[in-house]
């Protein structure tokens, strides 16, 4: 039986929320040290990125990564202290989260249809880190 996921989106104020999509971009960067690079890992455009850093960087007082232009000695990007602690907050929350949903619905979770079942289902669960 697969555990169900839940998620989720933290809304701040109206025009500031952060959910998976930006956490995995911002967690991204901070592997590759590089906007173009996490972009390209995500299988979105850098536009794409470039827009969603924008706003996340717009969206609280202090700034979640900073970025250097390109050219000879290269560019890059990197997150603030601000921005691992961003990171950090949302994946400790999205943790006890999915344990909880997994403990609320162990009951049910058997009953969807495509739900995998012994074995496999453990394989999955390991996979996805739970």
């Amino acid at each position: 039986m697969t555990a169900p996921v839940v998620r989720f989106r933290v809304d701040f104020s109206t025009p500031c929320s952060v959910g998976p999509g930006k956490i995995a971009l911002l967690e991204g960067i901070h592997r590759a040290g590089s906007l173009s690079q996490a972009a390209r890992e995500l299988g979105m455009s850098y536009r794409r990125a470039w827009l969603l850093l924008s706003s996340l960087n717009a969206s609280f007082r202090e700034p979640v990564a900073v970025t250097a232009t390109g050219g000879r000695g290269g560019g890059g990007a990197q997150l603030t202290r601000f921005g691992r602690e961003l990171v950090s907050l949302y994946r400790s929350f999205d943790q006890d989260t999915q344990a909880r949903a997994a403990r609320a619905f162990d009951t049910i979770a058997g009953q969807a249809r495509g739900a995998a079942s012994g074995a496999g289902a453990a394989r999955l669960m390991r996979l996805s880190g739970r």
